[in-house]
């Protein structure tokens, strides 16, 4: 099966042991490509301990830190089509992510099929939680940037719920909800903004968004510093706004496309082209289900970076398989934490923290 059947099969389709098979060896074969390509990951490999088990935990994995202060990329200066860079405050360092027009488009294609499973085929009216001055330079932007760009390529006749001074938009909202009055709705925002700028200023039964579905994502400290957790964040948006359709992602700029959404169980799935581990931080070995331990994901889809297989600054715990038959396979994972002392790097947190100094309206 080549990464195309792995695309057009219905995504969360496979059972588990098929899907690692066919994942080593696209895994595998990008090794080879980028040792090939990034002379400074050949010399990064060779320093590199085994790193233990086989299968997909025997792939090398970089930790993605270094994105921050190595330029890792396996095409020409010509054939850059952008750069992306992760969320920081202002003195951190952030990633950098070269991209060429074919890793573009495998991200854009991964992310559309992904999406698909809880939006279907057709691009719905969409409303983004996000000012429109957010997207600037088309060929160099952070991640907060591609997130939107990406999910508006999901649906059409957009609305920015947010004006340049990130107030709500009332009279614009209600304007495009009559609009589209009994029509399915499509809606995007990184989940701390979603709660800041959109269920704290609206009143309650102000806006029917009952027919919507929301995508959400970014990371949840600033909300979990505010005793807000998923299950408090659903009952709010559905008791504000009517809204009950929501997804949860999990993804990162140096992963674009490979995003793991969360199923109707409550945990997220990775996609047929990528996957997860949880590695022990004491002996980097990969953890049994059901342990807490450092994330590790796994992609089929840089072509342009050295980023197929990293070593994130986060922690989870893997809850067993999913089921295919249902719709829903693939390892189920939980989010629990960021690993101490790793710099606050989601896009909610990150504008949170500027935020903080701003008072809600």
């Amino acid at each position: 099966m080549s990464l195309d059947e792995l695309f057009e099969r219905p995504q969360y389709s496979l059972e588990q042991s098929c899907k690692e098979r066919l994942l080593v060896t696209e895994l595998r074969r990008l090794t080879e490509h980028h040792r090939r390509g990034c002379a400074a990951y050949a010399r990064i490999l060779a320093t590199l301990p085994p790193t233990g088990g086989e299968g997909l935990a025997g792939v090398p994995y970089l930790p993605v830190s270094l994105f921050k202060s190595h330029r890792l990329v396996s095409i020409p200066d010509a054939e850059v089509f952008k750069v992306m860079t992760s969320s920081g405050t202002t003195g951190q360092a952030v990633s950098s992510v070269v991209v060429d027009r074919a890793t573009a488009e495998r991200q854009s294609r991964a992310l559309t099929t992904i999406m698909a499973t809880v939006l279907g085929p057709r691009r719905l009216p969409m409303i983004i939680i996000d000012a429109p001055n957010v997207v600037r330079d088309r060929r160099r932007f952070n991640a907060r940037a591609a997130g939107v760009l990406g999910m508006a390529s999901l649906g059409r006749r957009h609305f920015y719920a947010l004006d340049d001074d990130m107030q709500l938009d009332r009279d614009g909202l209600r304007d495009f909800l009559r609009r589209h009055d009994g029509e399915p709705l499509l809606i995007f925002g990184f989940t701390y903004m979603v709660w800041r700028y959109l269920l704290q200023r609206l009143d309650v039964g102000e806006a029917d968004l009952s027919g919507a579905t929301l995508i959400h994502s970014g990371g949840w400290k600033a909300l979990q510093d505010q005793a807000v957790d998923n299950g408090t964040f659903k009952r709010v948006l559905g008791e504000v706004t009517g809204l009950r359709r929501v997804h949860n992602f999990y993804g990162m700029v140096e992963q674009v496309g490979s995003v793991f959404l969360e199923g109707p169980d409550g945990f997220l799935h990775p996609p047929n082209f990528a996957d997860v581990i949880i590695r022990d931080p004491a002996t980097w070995q990969e953890a049994p289900d059901g342990t807490v331990g450092v994330i590790e994901v796994l992609s089929a889809l840089p072509l342009s970076y050295p980023g197929h297989a990293l070593l994130t600054e986060d922690l989870g715990v893997v809850h067993g398989v999913g089921d295919p038959a249902q719709g829903w396979g693939g390892r189920r994972l939980e989010v629990v934490g960021r690993v101490p002392r790793a710099e606050l790097r989601g896009c909610s947190d990150v504008h949170a923290r500027v935020a903080e100094a701003v008072p809600a309206a």
